[in-house]
């Protein structure tokens, strides 16, 4: 079987972490792009800098197979996830979800295009995830949670049952989700933090339980 060419945008360690998921013959990556000259995150893998570079491969590239692509930026960064998927998509390229081998999908639930689940990760029954979701290494979605297009979900963080996260959402590692909660759109959740209330669209939270986080103003 012909392995099928795909492109990784994002070429820092998100990269080697979508690299080391999709290692198997029918998958064959062929340039990471980067919008900063940043070091080639994978040996023989040639990195090219920013939309011109893309243009220029592009336009050198043999016909063929349409190649595939993984957007691997991680974070915060659900909106410049999706923009970027947008415009590869637009370019003609086609989104590639993929599940890690070493990760549980039930059989019910939904995986948006572009989605992503990664090493050791649960999505649990009727679960359903939008468009450029990452459930991090080890993350767990529970029954019934509804995650919107660009949501996060860092490594080793669990979700409970029912919990909704809204578009953008960044749930930070090992965060805990309590069951039915609402994390609000382009909400951070702090690292380690308990959530046990909705948290607003926007709000920062942090700690055990989760409270907002004020920036202290400059001197």
């Amino acid at each position: 079987m012909t392995a099928h060419p795909y492109v990784i945008w994002g070429g820092k360690g998100h990269a080697r972490v979508v690299h080391e998921a999709l290692a198997s013959a029918d998958h064959r990556l062929v340039a990471v792009f980067d919008r900063d000259p940043v070091p080639p995150p994978l040996p023989d893998v040639p990195l090219l800098v920013g939309w011109e570079g893309f243009a220029a491969w592009l336009a050198r590239r043999a016909a063929g197979a349409r190649p595939r692509f993984v957007v691997a930026i991680g974070g915060g960064r659900g909106e410049d996830r999706l923009a970027i998927a947008a415009r590869l998509q637009a370019a003609g390229l086609e989104p590639l979800s993929l599940v890690h081998h070493r990760a549980f999908v039930a059989g019910s639930a939904t995986l948006g295009v572009g989605s992503q689940v990664l090493g050791g990760a649960c999505v649990a029954a009727a679960a359903s995830l939008g468009a450029q979701v990452i459930v991090n290494t080890r993350a767990s979605v529970d029954h019934d949670c509804r995650l919107a297009d660009g949501v996060h979900v860092g490594p080793g963080a669990p979700l409970a049952g029912e919990v909704v996260v809204e578009r953008c959402g960044f749930i930070g590692a090992g965060a805990v989700i309590l069951p039915g909660r609402r994390i609000g759109a382009a909400a951070p959740v702090g690292a380690g933090a308990v959530v046990t209330r909705d948290v607003p669209p926007g709000a920062t939270v942090i700690g055990n339980p989760a409270r907002p986080h004020v920036r202290e103003a400059a001197a």
